[in-house]
Formats: C-alpha cells, structure tokens, sequence
C-alpha cells in the first residue's frame, strides 16, 4: 500500500541521513568556554531550574545572553551548536524567522516600539541561548533557542539529544507581500498540505474533521508547561483514502523534518509504535486561505497544532508536543529512577 510505503521510506531515510549522532556535549562546552565568566553566568542555569520551561514566542525581555552579547568566535560557537541541534529544515526556518525581524521594523516602520533595555522589538539578534545543567558532565542537560517567534528546547543525554520539544515555529508576515522578499513564505509547505488534505475531504469526511467554521486566535496548547490531548480529535487516520492518507504523512514529515535526524528517526519510530492507525487531524475555520484557519494532528504520545489568523490571516503560529516527553521529563524520569534511588 502506498502509504505504508511512505511511511517507511521516511523513517529509513531518517536512519540513514544521520546514523551517528552530533556530539552536542562538545558542542556546547566549546560554545561555554569561549565565554567569559560574566556571560556564563547569564547563560547557566541548573537542570531543575524553573526557567527551563518558561517557554514564551512573544517579543518580551529573556533571561539568557543573545547575539548581542557575543564576538565573532562565540556567535560561530552558538550557531554550530544551534545547527547541530537541527535537521536542515529546522535550521532554515530559524535562519528565515530570524531575517522576518528585519521586515517588520520595515512593515511597522516605528522607531518608538522598544524593549526595556532601549534596542528596538523588532530585533534580529535579540535571541537567547540558557543552558541548563552541565554539558560536561556524563548526566543528562539541556539547552534552550528563544526570542520571537522562535522557541526550541533541547535535552540531551549520551552525547545526543533525547527530546527536541516542545518545539515552536511562528511567522510574522507569514507571506511576504512587501519589501524585496515578495510572497516569500517561511512556513509554506505546513499551510499548501493542510489545505491539500482538508480539500480533499468528501461532505461526510468533513462533517468529522472540520468542528467549528471559525478558527481559534491561537494554538490551544500556548505556552503551557503540560498539555493533553485536544477534543474533538477530528477525522481518524483510519477513516482517510489511501490517496489522502499519503498527504497527511507527507504534512507529518514537514513536522519531524525540522528535526536533528537522529532524533527525527526515534520520533517517527515512537510514533509508529503508538500506531500511525491512532492519529487524528482536525480542522477549524476557513477551507481556503485568507481567512482564518487552524489545524491539528494528534496521536497517543503527538500533538501539533497550527494556525493562522491574526493579521488577517497572514501570521501563522505552528507547534509540535510531545506528550509524554516535553522537556525529556519521560528521559529525566528515568535518569533519575535509576541513578537516585
């Protein structure tokens, strides 16, 4: 069956792009010791830390260094590391969310919209890099990429990462219509797919997967700590065409594919251990775009959920969870079972 096909073609290109992991242990204690002690100490948090899951995608004040606080050798320090922590695709979007800062302060054209400390909003150094534990040490640690728009949170243990959410992307415009990067769009292939798969749905298919005709302001699971599986679920893997199955894999690996490969390869597998027959897509709002839209794909351990409709429709928000191993909490708890009792 073409879909199983699928499926299996990219869980094996995920196993062999990237057998052998980034030693991000390395990576990261290059980057601290190419500090001084005064930016270390920004930097540096303990594991436990509460600010490890102070997640945010606004423009706010952030604890943590930001590319304004580096040379040139520990800027290139910082973005090996943030590369390493990536798959390809992940590192371009961040590279492109990161440039959208620029064609805001065009957009708004407000020399007065300020953070605080004086530095415009629209900031594209203003991005910060924590780093929560010992990098060092044989024990697990994490790390965290934050500023508008942008909020990738990393745990590692053994030299690679073990939890890679939650992970979120955000997009402002989210189609380029002005300046010289004219209907450049960041987060293109998450909204053509969705409206490919809903588009694609038969009156009864869309009775099921569309609950409201208007979409919320935001993803449901925001900012918080925990998050549980939404109702309704929508439309059932099961209860999709062959043909359409096939679209909501390829949207799935849009996801995952932002991901450092190793750690896409064990998300696909922990997904297909749950059962690929147990996801679920959901729709809200407007079936074509320009107006308000939303979507979400579930299953047992998996959320995402994205959306667009502030600015009218034009700035999107898009998520992935893990539900049982946000922040490596599931990793954590193990760690610590077997090394503290």
């Amino acid at each position: 069956m073409k879909y199983k096909k699928i499926l299996l073609c990219l869980i094996l290109c995920g196993l062999t792009f990237h057998m052998t992991a980034q030693n991000l242990s390395e990576k990261a204690t290059t980057f601290l010791n190419l500090l001084s002690d005064e930016i270390k100490e920004k930097v540096l948090f303990e594991l436990e830390d509460e600010e490890r899951f102070n997640m945010n995608y606004v423009p706010i004040p952030r604890k943590g260094p930001t590319f304004h606080d580096f040379d040139e050798k520990q800027k290139a320090a910082a973005l090996d590391l943030l590369q390493s922590s990536l798959g390809k695709e992940g590192y371009r979007k961040t590279q492109e969310i990161i440039a959208l800062e620029k064609v805001l302060r065009i957009i708004e054209n407000d020399d007065n919209d300020k953070m605080p400390d004086g530095r415009p909003r629209r900031d594209p150094l203003n991005y910060h890099f924590c780093i929560f534990g010992d990098p060092a040490s044989k024990a697990p640690w994490g790390w965290r990429f934050e500023g508008h728009h942008i909020s990738l949170n990393f745990t590692s243990a053994e030299g690679k990462i073990s939890a890679s959410t939650p992970s979120f992307f955000g997009t402002n415009p989210g189609i380029i219509k002005t300046t010289n990067q004219e209907e450049k769009e960041v987060l293109k292939k998450e909204a053509e797919l969705g409206f490919q798969l809903i588009n694609s749905m038969n009156e009864t298919q869309l009775k099921v997967t569309r609950f409201t005709e208007e979409a919320p302001l935001d993803v449901s699971s925001a900012n918080h700590r925990k998050v549980e599986k939404l109702y309704p679920e929508g439309i059932s893997y099961t209860a999709l065409s062959e043909d359409q199955k096939e679209v909501l894999l390829q949207l799935l690996n849009v996801y995952l594919s932002t991901f450092e490969p190793h750690f896409e390869s064990s998300f696909w597998e922990k997904i297909k251990d749950s059962g690929i027959d147990n996801l679920t897509f959901a729709w809200a709002g407007s079936l074509q775009p320009g107006t308000g839209h939303y979507y979400r794909i579930q299953g047992p351990t998996l959320l995402i959920e994205y959306d667009n409709t502030q600015n009218n429709a034009n700035h999107a928000h898009a998520v992935v969870r893990d539900l049982t191993n946000d922040y490596g909490e599931d990793i954590l708890r193990e760690h610590y079972k077997r090394h503290h009792n």
